[in-house]
């Protein structure tokens, strides 16, 4: 009975009080206490760090609660083993969950010194400790996991010997090596090796072994990177107690004592402000904490991410990463009254590869840094996004095909027009207006077809194609390929200043739009992350391309046809120097009244980019971009050919070598109307197969007078118009048939004879 009172007199006093305070103790108290405890004590999943990797499988960032990478024991040093049962509990296997010779002796010498110089706690009791505390849910529960009472260490006891029954003693020395705090946020023996000496867990020798063993009792006052010499201090006592054992020859570990620390530290990077691509990490834990599938609200998602040590595999490609960086911080920088910004997606998958803007992540302001994301959705990075201008006449132009407009219907442009607003159809009727609504040009003005009119970028052109369209298709087409109108804005976003690019919206969302034009009119969702496993490499659920057809292949092909016009000879693309020239491209230009933020959205068939700068004074108020200082040189004229276009070219000349040389498909003349094709040449055939020919490339061919040539008579003479000219599909060319007679000269004479 005097035994059972000295040891549960330790275990009260946590082996800190005089000898002579055990006699109060009340052994029938006890063991009820005892009786009541649970018999059984379950460890659970220990909070491991989250890695996010490029679609490479470089690593982007890690994000944890708690630095922990888990660890088998054969994968641990057995060094590292063996320095630690020396100064730990060097009887771990000969003793139950109590070692009551350990208790005792740390009782004595604790006693002698006046205070603790030894610990009484098995490496069993510990664990259940530490268990006890990171398994804590409310500030109560953490102190009743570490407070010095009698209820905590009896409860502690109680708990070990659950725990000696259930698990072997490798289990619970695996688990106590991967759960112990090595200070510095490194938790477990794998992070704090990589933390302290850039090494794996299994590559530790005597002298890393021997300090991060001696770092366990105090990880604060023994920490290496701010204590050397007490941390060398506690190593040699390590390394003493570990020849004392008889573990390591003395000599071997006098030898080792004449070193020094020999630290190699790592940081413990925390989240995406240090990775090379932080605002896409950002957004792909934003996504993800948006799936119910990975929990029931986003406190439990973020457990599982922050805590589950999975494995997050994202789409970016880092290549398009660096060029999307580059492009924009060489021409907007960091802390110039503008911000710029760049998204990349892919067609046909909506893998989101590179994501860019001109402020760095971070909290000063004075450096221009922001931890606001503006290269995507609001949801998502909580900035409100920007007008995008005459990027939006695309929408328009597709519903404009796809209600049989001709590509080549002319409509006269003046500089100005005025048109009644109620005479704008919404999806719920007339536009509810009687005002007047009267929009100018900023390009040319005059007479233009669909292919001219959106290579110019005619405002007046729009807005009586739009007048001809309505705004519903334009606005149900602009949702469905991605950009994220809500019906909250109608009123601001359904007017007829839609085709003006009212609306705001991010570079992520325009180019995930355009990237349906480069699929032949395949919407694909964007998507950051395309699978994740769990900490034993299992999958936990995979992300595939969630794709629909929204537009008819035919009519995206005419969209294509139109909009590769802005980057050819003649085109505002073409002329600012951005055309790829070498490769298939096409894009749209985009600036706001005011300059108060420019576009250009441009594309390949396999890749999408949505290039933009946005005005924004020290206080994120928006300001006009003329007269604002651009990447070091003074802007006088923003403009989305001359400002963003830049941007999209740079980044997009830097990846061509990477993209395979794709080409767009030429429109159907049979499919849509009016789309300019070349007139074949058929003179001197048949006139039936002149004909045959001609309706063969879309066109309807009718037979005109018969007309002197020299071709031979019953032939096709010429054709007006003539062959190797554009016209548009559907319209009709007059086939001449010749009379065989020979041309006459001016003079009256036949030429034939010359």
């Amino acid at each position: 009975m005097a035994v059972v009172s000295v040891i549960l007199g330790v275990i009260v006093s946590g082996i800190a009080l005089p000898f002579a305070g055990l006699a109060g103790v009340a052994a029938n108290k006890t063991a009820d206490t005892m009786t009541d405890l649970p018999q059984d004590f379950e460890i659970g999943a220990l909070p491991q760090r989250t890695t996010i990797l490029a679609e490479d499988g470089t690593v982007l960032a890690s994000v944890f609660d708690q630095n922990r990478t888990n660890v088998s024991l054969n994968q641990i040093s057995r060094l590292m083993v063996k320095a630690l049962l020396a100064i730990e509990d060097y009887r771990f296997y000969q003793h139950g969950a109590l070692d009551l010779r350990g208790t005792l002796r740390a009782l004595f010498a604790n006693a002698a010194e006046g205070g603790v110089v030894q610990g009484g706690s098995t490496i069993t009791q510990q664990l259940v400790k530490q268990t006890l505390l990171y398994n804590a849910t409310s500030e109560e529960e953490a102190e009743a996991a570490t407070d010095d009472t009698y209820a905590r260490k009896i409860r502690e006891l109680r708990y070990a010997i659950a725990l000696e029954n259930e698990y072997s003693k490798d289990q619970i020395l695996e688990t106590y090596l991967n759960t112990v705090y090595f200070g510095d946020s490194a938790y477990g023996v794998q992070a704090a090796a990589k933390h302290y000496f850039n090494v794996n867990a299994r590559e530790l020798d005597l002298n890393q072994a021997a300090i991060l063993a001696g770092l366990v009792q105090s990880p604060s006052a023994f920490d290496p990177t701010d204590n050397p010499d007490r941390t060398i201090e506690r190593r040699d006592v390590v390394l003493d107690r570990m020849a004392e054992l008889g573990v390591v020859p003395q000599q071997r570990a006098d030898n080792v004592k004449k070193r020094g620390l020999g630290l190699d530290p790592q940081p413990s990077s925390n989240g995406c402000v240090n990775s090379r691509a932080p605002f896409f990490c950002q957004y792909a834990l934003a996504w993800l904490l948006q799936d119910p599938a990975l929990g029931r609200d986003k406190e439990e998602r973020e457990r599982l991410i922050y805590s589950g040590g999975l494995t997050i595999h994202t789409t970016i490609d880092l290549r398009f990463q660096k060029a999307a960086d580059d492009s924009v911080r060489q021409r907007v920088f960091a802390k110039d009254r503008a911000i710029g910004a760049l998204a990349m997606v892919e067609p046909g998958t909506g893998d989101v590869r590179a994501l860019a803007q001109s402020r760095p992540m971070g909290r000063k302001k004075n450096l221009g840094q922001t931890y606001l994301n503006y290269t995507v959705p609001r949801k998502y990075g909580n900035a409100n996004g920007f007008q995008a201008g005459s990027t939006f006449k695309a929408f328009v132009l597709t519903a404009a095909i796809l209600q049989d407009i001709p590509l080549n219907r002319s409509i006269s442009s003046p500089p100005q027009v005025f048109l009644p607003m109620n005479q704008f159809e919404t999806c719920d009727g007339p536009y509810a207006s009687t005002q007047i609504w009267d929009p100018k040009n900023s390009t040319g003005s005059g007479t233009f077809n669909l292919y001219t009119g959106t290579r110019q970028s005619v405002n007046t052109f729009f807005a009586q194609l739009e007048m001809e369209t309505g705004i519903c298709e334009p606005y149900n087409l602009a949702k469905s390929m991605g950009v994220q109108l809500t019906p909250n804005d109608k009123d601001r976003e359904m007017v007829p200043s839609f085709t003006l690019g009212v609306a705001d919206v991010s570079p992520l969302e325009m180019a995930e739009a355009y990237a349906t034009f480069a699929a032949r009119g395949l919407h694909c969702t964007s998507r950051p992350v395309s699978m994740i496993e769990d900490a034993g490499g299992n999958v936990v659920k995979e992300y595939p391309s969630q794709c629909t057809q929204v537009i008819p292949g035919p009519a995206a092909d005419a969209v294509n046809d139109v909009l590769r016009g802005v980057l050819e000879p003649g085109g505002f693309g073409y002329n600012a120097g951005i055309s790829l020239n070498d490769r298939d491209d096409a894009g749209k230009t985009g600036t706001t009244n005011g300059s108060f933020s420019v576009w250009f959205v441009g594309y390949t068939p396999n890749l999408a980019t949505a290039s933009m700068v946005a005005g924004a004074d020290d206080n994120g108020n928006w300001i006009t971009l003329d007269g604002q200082v651009l990447g070091g040189s003074t802007t006088y004229s923003a403009a989305g050919s001359t400002t963003a276009g830049p941007i999209w070219g740079d980044a997009m000349q830097a990846i061509a070598p990477l993209l395979a040389p794709e080409s767009f498909v030429a429109p159907s003349a049979q499919d849509v109307v009016g789309v300019l094709t070349p007139v074949p040449f058929v003179a001197g055939m048949s006139v039936d197969s002149a004909i045959a020919a001609l309706e063969d490339a879309g066109f309807n061919a009718e037979r005109g007078p018969r007309v002197r040539s020299r071709q031979p008579s019953g032939t096709a003479a010429y054709t007006v118009p003539g062959g190797g000219s554009t016209f548009g599909a559907g319209d009709t060319v007059l086939v001449f048939e010749s009379n065989g007679r020979q041309p006459r000269d001016r003079g009256g004479r036949g030429r034939g004879g010359r």
